[in-house]
């Protein structure tokens, strides 16, 4: 039975950070990883190549529609999808690469297969060359998730999918039906909308963005109206079905939609299935999620878990944070998250990015604060860009001046977002933000104006 000090189950963003930052503190480490490419679904199906996508379909459509008013004429623009699938496949295939890479400069002992607890302790790695057992003093869950499912639609991975199969379709569909307005959804949707799709959106609740900041989501809203994206609120899905030629989306109390074809995205649910966590005395609760203590140890003495199949936002950064946390902490060398600087971006365009409290929290937590808010319109970058729609919003506490909150949405968001996320993590005020140099020409001179908007002192508006 070969032994390791620690054993991850899960190559992803959260499995390979912790691994890496665990072999850095002298662990005899080994991950194992049920796919053959390493990076998870992050890397292999989810954000990177969504980006890939995201950002050849903007370019795209700059081509198509921008260029003429910075005085580009390219003529007609023609789009070669299987070169565009091409490029981002080179993506992922160098960021998998490069994950190996660190694997064997940390000296990592990686297992593919499908990983199966087998008493505390031990694991059943059951491998294309068969089974073996391992045995490790301690473990850490990073299995991630997987989209969750809706009833009454039954995925074919061809006209009705999910978002790993939105990512390749070999043609652009005539009508896309997207149900779900997260920013999966949306991130999606934009990408086809721009390469000449005809996009609706279909949401069970009343808006956009379910938990981020409404001024945010409403803002968010109106401008993806303005670039062509159909929206259906309070739309119940019942089903959905291949009919023929066509696909048939059926609402409650609404007229059936037909498309060409249909992105289910209606969230993520923990990947803990197959685990055998009854093994150890481990249960999850409802939503699939495994509960941990401050130091993401389960109920069982040496196995730990964190990213998505614990409670939390299902975000790649927050679960590479919490793996080396928890494997710090393994350590004795400290480790800790502040969930309260965990930045969320969305990748549309504009981009959507807020940390911190949003203004709906801290109403409902009955938190007296002030708000600076300033456009990007006055803004000369975003003028020189020609991107000016969008806005910057601090919430500062009425008391201490305390950054709570901020939220962006323009051009760039997810890079000034950073900002943000500093200031709190290092408790700054509004009023420090404003006393800082910001370059001119940028975009963060938004920052400032906005840093200096919460006590009323805005210059350039």
């Amino acid at each position: 039975m070969k032994q390791h000090d620690l054993i991850v189950i899960g190559a992803g963003p959260a499995g390979y950070t912790g691994a890496i930052r665990a072999a850095q503190l002298g662990m005899d480490v080994a991950c194992i990883e049920k796919e053959n490419a390493l990076g998870g679904t992050c890397l292999r199906v989810g954000c990177i190549p969504s980006k890939a996508l995201l950002e050849s379909s903007e370019l795209f459509a700059e081509a198509s529609h921008g260029f003429k008013r910075h005085g580009i004429d390219v003529g007609e623009v023609k789009l070669d999808l299987p070169k565009m699938l091409k490029q981002k496949q080179r993506t992922v295939d160098a960021l998998t690469k490069g994950v190996g890479s660190l694997f064997t400069k940390n000296e990592i002992t990686r297992y593919t297969g499908q990983a199966k607890l087998n008493g505390s302790g031990q694991i059943l790695l059951d491998a294309a060359d068969g089974e073996q057992e391992l045995k490790a003093k301690h473990i850490l869950i990073a299995t991630g998730s997987k989209p969750a499912k809706l009833p009454g639609i039954e995925c074919d991975t061809d006209r009705i999918g999910t978002s790993a199969d939105a990512l390749s379709y070999d043609e652009v569909p005539e009508r896309l039906v997207v149900i779900g307005a997260g920013y999966i959804g949306l991130e999606i949707g934009t990408i086809w909308r721009r390469l000449g799709s005809q996009v609706t959106v279909l949401e069970y609740l009343d808006r956009i963005l379910p938990g981020m900041d409404t001024e945010l989501a409403e803002e968010a809203c109106k401008i993806f109206k303005k670039q062509g994206l159909q929206f259906r609120f309070n739309s119940q899905v019942t089903g959905a079905r291949v009919a023929g030629d066509r696909c048939v989306v059926e609402c409650e109390e609404a007229d059936p939609i037909e498309c060409d074809r249909v992105l289910v995205a209606v969230g993520r649910v923990p990947n803990t299935e197959g685990l055998n966590l009854q093994s150890v005395g481990v249960t999850t609760d409802k939503g699939g999620r495994v509960s941990v203590d401050e130091r993401y140890q389960t109920s069982a003495s040496g196995l730990y878990a964190v990213g998505d199949v614990i409670r939390g936002p299902q975000l790649a950064h927050k679960a590479a944070d919490e793996a080396v946390a928890c494997v710090e902490q393994i350590s004795d060398v400290g480790g800790k998250v502040n969930y309260d600087a965990i930045p969320g971006v969305v990748y549309t365009n504009p981009e959507i990015a807020s940390v911190g409290q949003s203004e709906n929290a801290l109403q409902h937590a009955g938190i007296e604060y002030r708000k600076g808010k300033f456009p990007f319109l006055p803004n000369g970058r975003a003028r020189a860009l020609a991107q000016t729609e969008g806005f910057i919003k601090i919430l500062a506490d009425a008391v201490t001046d305390r950054v709570l909150g901020v939220q962006i949405i323009g051009p760039r968001a997810g890079e000034l977002i950073a900002e943000a996320v500093i200031a709190i993590e290092m408790g700054a005020t509004s009023e420090d933000i404003a006393r800082c140099s910001h370059a001119h020409p940028t975009l963060s001179e938004v920052y400032k104006d906005a840093s200096l908007a919460v006590t009323g002192r805005a210059v350039n508006i």
